[in-house]
This record gives structure tokens, C-alpha cells and sequence, in this order.
């Protein structure tokens, strides 16, 4: 595939690719901001630092819980119109979080920017691809998962910077400007969907696939490897942090995360059509318990962190695409905007519960115990990948025709 791929891509999907690209590296990059400022908020605000870690999961809940309500609105409106309507809407989440001064507000932004993500944020991309892209699809949407990828790699240290510059609180201001401007994008940028009519007659034979043995072991294995990927990504710089490292080296550490994930999400670009998400999910699958134990055997030493992002970020990065390209393979191309939303259920409550759970491990019993945790739900999770890959439908059955 690769480069040829590329080239041979529409015109029209390109121009998908651009719009949604710039769309999701500014929506995930303002929402990570608790990595960055966690500390400073909770000192602001008076609240311990598990409290703080909370509105992630307060966003993941909120974006969970309207994931499935949403479906619906996916097929009958397309994706263009709710991704304008959430952007709008997560800009005064971030105006809302500016304003915080109490527990309160402080968790009623993050259900605002959750209730947002829902409809603009990864599962929407890939619904949008997914009605504009064709059989560029899988495609597309490995290109999107590879470009992605760099959202922390950008957007953390600019989140140090401008909060250094204007304080958290006009960084969140600002944050809500950045995303404005993406609905203004969406609107302009994005077509209307031509599918909606077709995928809503189909809907009866959808419901009725989701409801498979199968649906529910791949639910369960996106939402365990979220539990522990989302979680780390919350928390990862103040676990590094308790481990000694310098301050310079946290943040150096933890930027170049974002570069090997995108690097991961390269190498699953460059394979293309020799493998898909769910081959993608179990190769990837056995790197993350490994670098937990890397790191728990390493220490605070340079070697065995640099280990650890490497593995974790080749792993974690790999994994990010499987969980947008897995329902492909064992759903038809119809059936992906109410199977994505479906799956963004479980997989958003988990990823809520990651960081508050992790950071307190990481607060009450220290870092061994986190990274046994993270080692035994990421093992558990590669179990349930194992009892995929016996379920995989045939060449002729699949949502995507298997080409290996």
C-alpha cells in the first residue's frame, strides 16, 4: 500500500483526510490539558489531584453514555452536521472550565466537552470517512490514526508554554477558540452525507448484529486496552514524574511518546492490505503488558524508560487504529456508524474510570502496583483478541474483504 495507496487516494477523500486531520489533532490536543496541568488546577481549585484527574473521566462518561444516543442522529443527519454541532458545543465546555471556581463547574465543563466528543471526536471522524471515503475507508482511516497521533506530541508542550505565558485559565480561553474554528471547518469542509437514507433502512438487520457473542467480546477487548491506554496517557507524565526523573525529562519523555505512536501508526499504514485491525490488535496486544514489566524490572533508570516508551508507544499506537479498524472486519460497511457508536459505550466508561483509578494506585500504593495492574488488564484484554481471531468471518463474510 504506502506511498502508491496514498497517491490512488480520491480527490475527495484527501480532501476528508485534510479537513478531519486538523479537526482531531486540535480536539484531542485541547483535552489532554489535564496531563500537562493537572497539578496547577488542583492547586487552583483547592481539590486533591485524583479529584482533578476525574473530569477525564467525568469526559469519558459523558461521552460514552451519548455515544449510543447519537447513533441514530448519525445515520439520518450524517456526520458533518453533529461534528459542526459539537465542536460549537465544546467550545463552551472550554469557556466553562475557564470559569471554574468550584467542584461544580469544574466537572459540569468536563460532561459539557464529553457530551462534545461524542459528536465530533474520533468515532464521528471515522463515520465521516466511512460515508465519504468508499473503499478508501480502512485506508483513510489509518492515514487519519497515523496524523492524529502527533496531537500530544504538538499540543503538550504548547499547553506548557501558553500556560506559562497566560496561566491555565486563559489557555483553556484559547483552547475554546481552537475549536470554534473547527466547526467553521466541519461546516465548510466536510460534504453532506449521501448514505443516510440507505443506512437508515438497514438499520432493523444492524440491531440484530449487535447483538452477537462476537460484538461483545470485541467491545470488551477495545475497552479493556482503552482502560489501560487512555489511563497512561492521563497520568503518564506524573508517573514519570514519581519515578525521579527530571523535570526537562518528563516532558521530553513524554512528547516523544506521541512520536513513536505515530510511528506505530506508520508501520500499520505501510502493511495496508496484508493485515487488518484485528491482526493489528493482536500483535500489538503482547507489547503492552511487556512494557509495563520493562519498566517495572528497569526502574527509574534512562534505559529502561526510553524501553518503555518505545515499546508502550509502538504498542498503544498500534492499538489506537485497531480499535477504529476492528469493527471492519466483522461488520458490513453499513452496519460501522451504529457498531462504532455502540462500542464507544464501554470503551468511553472504562477509559473514564483509567485515570482517577490509576492516579490512585499511583497516590496510595505507588508505581509497581500501577504497572501490575496495567500488565494484568492489558493480558486479560489479549485473551479476549485470541477469542476474536477464532470468531474472524471469512473473506466473503466480512465488513471488509480480508486480503493476507
Amino acid at each position: 500500500m504506502s506511498l502508491c495507496q496514498l497517491i490512488a487516494l480520491s480527490s475527495q477523500t484527501f480532501r476528508l483526510l485534510v479537513i478531519l486531520a486538523i479537526g482531531q489533532v486540535i480536539g484531542w490536543g485541547t483535552v489532554s490539558l489535564l496531563a500537562v496541568m493537572g497539578a496547577d488546577l488542583a492547586t487552583a481549585l483547592n481539590l486533591p489531584l485524583p479529584t482533578i484527574f476525574a473530569g477525564n473521566s467525568a469526559f469519558y462518561v459523558a461521552s460514552g453514555l451519548c455515544g449510543p444516543l447519537l447513533a441514530p442522529f448519525f445515520v439520518r443527519l450524517g456526520a458533518r452536521t453533529l461534528m459542526v454541532v459539537g465542536s460549537l458545543v465544546a467550545a463552551a465546555g472550554f469557556v466553562i472550565l475557564a470559569s471554574s471556581t468550584n467542584p461544580i463547574v469544574y466537572f459540569a465543563a468536563w460532561l459539557v466537552l464529553g457530551a462534545a466528543g461524542a459528536a465530533s471526536l474520533s468515532t464521528a471522524a471515522y463515520i465521516a470517512l466511512n460515508e465519504g471515503a468508499g473503499t478508501d475507508t480502512k485506508t483513510a482511516i489509518g492515514i487519519l490514526m497515523l496524523i492524529t497521533g502527533v496531537s500530544s506530541a504538538i499540543f503538550w508542550p504548547t499547553t506548557a508554554w501558553l500556560q506559562g505565558i497566560l496561566g491555565w485559565r486563559t489557555t483553556c480561553l484559547v483552547f475554546g477558540a481552537m475549536v470554534l474554528s473547527c466547526a467553521a471547518l466541519y461546516r465548510f469542509g466536510l460534504p453532506a452525507s449521501a448514505n443516510a437514507r440507505h443506512e437508515a433502512a438497514a438499520a432493523p438487520a444492524e440491531a440484530a448484529s449487535l447483538r452477537s457473542r462476537t460484538f461483545y467480546l470485541l467491545a470488551a477487548a477495545i475497552a479493556l486496552n482503552a482502560f489501560v491506554t487512555y489511563g497512561f496517557s492521563a497520568i503518564l507524565i506524573e508517573l514519570l514524574r514519581r519515578l525521579g526523573l527530571p523535570e526537562q525529562d518528563v516532558i521530553f519523555m513524554a512528547s516523544m511518546l506521541g512520536v513513536v505512536q505515530v510511528f506505530a501508526r506508520a508501520l500499520d499504514f505501510l502493511g495496508g492490505g496484508r493485515w487488518d485491525g484485528l491482526t493489528t490488535a493482536l500483535l500489538a496486544g503482547m507489547g503492552v503488558p511487556l512494557a509495563m514489566l520493562v519498566l517495572l524490572a528497569g526502574g527509574a533508570t534512562w534505559q529502561a524508560v526510553a524501553a518503555f516508551i518505545l515499546i508502550y508507544g509502538i504498542s498503544s499506537g498500534a492499538l489506537a487504529v485497531s480499535r477504529a479498524t476492528m469493527p471492519l472486519v466483522f461488520f458490513k460497511k453499513h452496519d460501522y456508524a451504529r457498531a462504532a457508536s455502540t462500542i464507544a459505550l464501554p470503551l468511553n466508561l472504562l477509559a473514564a474510570a483509567a485515570p482517577p483509578v490509576l492516579v490512585g494506585l499511583l497516590d496510595g500504593f505507588g508505581t509497581t502496583t500501577l504497572l501490575l495492574t496495567a500488565a494484568a488488564c492489558s493480558t486479560v484484554a489479549f485473551s479476549l483478541l485470541i477469542a476474536l481471531q477464532r470468531r474472524r468471518p471469512k473473506p466473503d463474510q466480512a465488513g471488509l474483504r480480508l486480503d493476507q
